[in-house]
């Protein structure tokens, strides 16, 4: 595969090492695995290093002593994904492509928590006759549009081998074929959906006329493309789990043969830097959804049945494009619904979505909790839609006039995530265990349960740090994780289990990198004590927030900002020792940019960390952080209504965070 499909250089760099490596052993044969152990070498640097197996899965070179001269076929991710086994097929399962990509999860060396790790592998013959697949990874949570490709090529290859034989290898959660957020597909000539891993409910439907978040086509697009090149790329807009815009999702479409007939072959994927939907209109929030069931909630509660019209009305506070209310009995008889008369009368109480998530029970026991609230989250497909999406809904139990119980409830679409919804979760999780101690793990591991959504579980932990439930990796389980460190080398289980315990419940902040992205982000942990007889436990939920802070100046640097905006207009000031401070540290004005944005009348800048990958991440209000050498963000003045020309400073000294905000990104005006 040419270097020049690939988007990141650290990934032609990659390919680069793997293919000279693979030419060293074409040519030198097994003496060049004495060339590749120097540590310090081309060959091993820290986390990239060349390996070499056999076909047998004997791992003949590794930095790693424990894998080295031993047979390691059947080591496997923290998924259960076969890693060794993968490896080699990626370089032997297809004849004339002796080359390919895998990904898994691993921890960095000495590292604990597994990242996705993506790695390269050639099949290469020695002179001495000798097949070896040599390879190299590299830590990277960002898909190249090289890796989809290739894994829909593959999905040809087993499709044209197997024929349809081949469609259960594309939902095996274990198998090459889903990785990170990506899955194959598969359509054929009509336009009836084969294999969906993402929506297998959808499998047997005629999709061809669906259209993505702004009207087009996009299964047409597909056929179109295949129909005229035979393969490529079709962008369309569609929304993550947990967003309320959508997203570009790019997806490369390939045919494939089938005897005398062919399918449709693709995989999907949102690919870094993505560009974004601009919000239409404004988005209900969380905390806004829950006022207004609370605001409806007393209008029943006051004139019960009475409202119902009111409620009907369309156009009205309480009937608004996909905002409307439903009222069931305790029993789960559907007694009122705005947008569905016709269904109203039905017990819903064994509703479930379309992955088998109990919807009717998830409503009835939100109600029954002592707050007699909560959030459930369920995948639903939207009015005259097919295509389910997560729906958030905020439930309430009410009582009418007539003294008779009810639940009251509205639900919005796509809902970004918010803290209210993981405050919610833990909350609700913390009541079962402090209920039923250890036995209630079973339901919060369950993710067809109310305890996982979007890209949200539940965790549990021991006051000694052992991890005791963890539905995203199930072999964590049993382990201690007290002393895990985050990006910034601070004791992040330590701080969240002091924080519960102290405080009974808190946000935590730690800094770690965003599923999905190849950046640190603020991971911001909910924790909450929960105790069960003489048992102690700590109950969490994580969301992420990219790395924004206020970040204050040291004197001197406003002070030079302030003196020398006014020569921004005309020619870049170019003095080296523009401004200098008591301790000799110099700030000069630079034309770099980077990325921050300067308020000078707070004397403050914002600074987003995460583009400062080389930099320690801080992650706590009241922290220090040194952007030696680095440059921040134009600041920009109007000076006689003329735009001045884009001005920033090097700083060479601490900088204060004096506020973070994972999530608005627009911290100044």
């Amino acid at each position: 595969m040419s270097d020049q499909l690939y988007e990141y250089e650290e990934t032609r760099e990659l390919v680069a090492l793997v293919t000279d490596a693979t030419e060293r052993v074409r040519s030198k044969g097994e003496a060049a695995f004495d060339d590749f152990r120097g540590a310090g070498s081309r060959w091993r640097q820290e986390e990239t290093y060349i390996f070499v197996l056999d076909p047998e899965g004997n791992m003949l070179l590794h930095p790693d002593p424990a894998l080295e001269g031993s047979n390691v076929v059947g080591l496997k991710d923290v998924n259960g994904k076969p890693i060794i086994r993968g490896l080699i097929d990626a370089a032997m399962a297809l004849p004339g492509k002796p080359e390919g990509w895998y990904h898994y999860q691993w921890p960095v060396p000495g590292g604990l928590l597994p990242r996705w790790k993506s790695s390269y592998v050639r099949l290469v013959t020695s002179p001495s006759g000798h097949r070896y697949v040599v390879g190299s990874g590299l830590y990277n949570d960002r898909m190249e549009r090289a890796f989809v490709v290739n894994a829909t090529q593959d999905a040809v290859g087993q499709i044209e081998k197997l024929g349809t034989a081949a469609f259960p290898l594309f939902h095996d959660p274990t198998g090459p074929f889903i990785a990170k957020d990506a899955y194959i597909f598969v359509f054929d000539t009509q336009g009836v959906d084969l294999v969906n891993p993402g929506f297998p409910n959808l499998e047997g439907r005629n999709l061809m006329d669906v259209e993505d978040a702004q009207g087009k086509q996009l299964i047409r697009d597909m056929f179109e493309v295949v129909q005229t090149s035979g393969s490529g790329w079709v962008d369309y807009m569609w929304p993550k789990p947990g967003e309320s815009v959508s997203t570009q999702k790019s997806a490369y479409v390939s045919r494939a043969r089938i005897g005398d007939q062919w399918v449709l072959v693709g995989c999907g994927v949102y690919l870094a830097d993505a560009p974004k939907a601009a919000q239409v209109g404004k988005k209900m929030t969380a905390p806004e959804l829950m006022a207004l069931v609370r605001e409806a909630a007393a209008v029943l509660e006051k004139h019960g049945e009475q409202a119902y019209p009111e409620f009907r009305n369309l156009g009205s506070r309480w009937f608004r494009d996909e905002t409307y209310f439903f009222v069931w009995a305790p029993d789960g008889t559907r007694v009122f619904h705005a947008a569905n008369p016709d269904g109203e009368g039905k017990n819903m109480r064994d509703m479930k979505d379309v992955v088998g998530r109990p919807i009717g029970r998830m409503i009835l026991d939100a109600a029954a909790s002592p707050s007699g609230e909560g959030w459930i989250h369920y995948m639903y497909p939207e009015p005259r839609d097919i295509f389910p999406m997560w729906k958030s809904t905020f439930v309430k139990r009410v009582t009418f006039p007539s003294g008779k119980a009810h639940i009251i409830g509205c639900g919005i679409y796509n809902m970004q995530l918010d803290k209210a919804f993981i405050e919610d979760v833990v909350g609700r999780a913390a009541a079962l265990v402090a209920e039923r101690g250890r036995d209630a793990f079973g339901q919060l591991r369950d993710r067809t349960g109310p305890f996982v959504f979007m890209d949200t579980y539940v965790f549990v932990i021991s006051p000694e740090g052992t991890e005791l439930v963890n539905p995203a990796f199930p072999s964590f389980e049993g382990r201690s994780l007290i002393d895990m460190k985050d990006l910034a080398g601070k004791s992040a289980i330590r701080n969240e289990i002091d924080a519960a315990l102290r405080e009974g419940s808190a946000w935590v902040n730690m800094s770690w990198y965003k599923p999905g992205q190849n950046t640190p982000a603020i991971k911001q942990t909910f924790v909450r004590k929960a105790r069960f007889g003489e048992d102690t436990y700590i109950v969490l939920s994580v969301t992420f927030g990219s790395i924004k802070c206020r970040v204050r100046f040291p004197d001197q640097v406003v002070q030079c900002f302030a003196a020398h905006a006014g020569a921004a207009h005309g020619d870049p000031y170019r003095s080296p020792d523009a401004c200098g401070s008591p301790s000799g540290q110099r700030y000069r004005l630079t034309q770099t940019l980077h990325h921050a944005t300067c308020d000078l009348a707070r004397r403050r800048c914002m600074v987003d960390l995460a583009q400062h990958d080389d930099e320690l991440v801080a992650a706590q209000t009241g922290d220090h952080i040194r952007l030696a050498q680095q440059s921040l963000h134009p600041l920009r003045r109007r000076h006689q209504n003329r735009v001045a020309r884009r001005m920033s400073v090097t700083i060479v000294d601490r900088l204060e965070i004096v506020q973070i905000d994972g999530q608005n990104s627009h911290l100044l005006p």
